[in-house]
């Protein structure tokens, strides 16, 4: 069994960068204590770098009041100590999209938290179940797949494992509708709902791209005016960052074969070192 929701107060979250300080932001925002650990203190010195300046952002727009935003990042205690995470309720791991790293963090994160301590992992791609067989008690492991950015995206994925229990689904969802996120579940499948769909419209548009069928600017305007979305399939790419791209296209293809292949122009932008807004160049050019 794991908590239930209104005995929730503190929050761990492993990885302080994009999503795990998004997700750190989120949580402290809605009136949870956070720890934010990384494995190197400049890691997580970055992470309350990017807090503070997203919160300086809502303060500005006025839609936080400089009182709040500061009461938000008095919650978050940072750390490069696992065990710094033993007192939290819920742990959400935001690490590398790499399955062997997020195996060794939850086993490591099971020997640490107490027995009904929700493991959820922000993964986007990889399986719940696979990760969840690194510990003994894999009914407490589930998907919370949190969008970027995260303070500002509305939906979280709820990915239910194989062996995932109720409990722990009901929780996922609670504990995200609790950070004023709505949620929607998907089984446990090679990129769930969202990159399932995603990737390979972003893919078909970089190539449509690279074929000439239209600009860059009139690929991404067709498609916003198009179909109503509110960015067009390169846009898209250069801020979810084109090396993350890659990774999930690559993964989707080894489990879902062909249909998903990465296209050969993304490849060869990552190679380039062009991996969108985070690095100043992408398909587009950045400030």
């Amino acid at each position: 069994m794991v908590h239930d929701l209104d005995s929730i107060e503190r929050i761990g979250v492993v990885g302080a960068g994009t999503m795990g300080s998004g997700i750190a932001q989120v949580a402290a925002t809605n009136g949870y204590a956070v720890t934010m650990r990384d494995i190197e203190e400049q890691f997580v010195e970055n992470g309350f770098d990017s807090i503070e300046s997203s919160l300086d952002r809502f303060v500005g727009k006025e839609t936080l009041s400089r009182e709040d935003a500061d009461a938000a990042l008095d919650r978050i205690d940072g750390t490069t100590a696992l065990g710094d995470l033993a007192d939290c309720d819920v742990v959400v791991e935001a690490a590398v999209e790499n399955m062997d790293v997020k195996q060794d963090i939850f086993a490591d994160l099971e020997d640490v938290v107490d027995d009904d301590c929700l493991l959820a992992t922000n993964t986007s791609t990889l399986s719940i179940t696979t990760i969840a067989a690194a510990t003994e008690s894999p009914e407490r492991v589930v998907g919370l797949h949190f969008m970027n950015p995260v303070p500002i995206m509305e939906g979280v994925e709820v990915v239910d494992g194989e062996k995932t229990g109720e409990d722990a689904l009901d929780l996922a969802h609670g504990i995200a509708e609790a950070l004023g996120k709505t949620t929607w579940e998907s089984d446990d499948k090679p990129g769930f709902v969202t990159n399932r769909v995603l990737m390979p419209w972003i893919n078909e548009g970089i190539r449509a791209y690279d074929e000439g069928v239209a600009t860059k600017d009139d690929m991404d305007r067709g498609m916003k005016l198009g179909t109503n979305v509110p960015m067009g399939p390169l846009e898209l790419a250069d801020h979810i960052g084109l090396d993350v791209c890659l990774h999930a296209s690559e993964t989707l293809h080894e489990e879902l074969g062909d249909r998903y292949k990465p296209a050969y122009l993304l490849k060869r932008k990552v190679d380039a070192g062009d991996l969108g807004k985070k690095t100043g160049t992408g398909f587009y050019e950045y400030e």
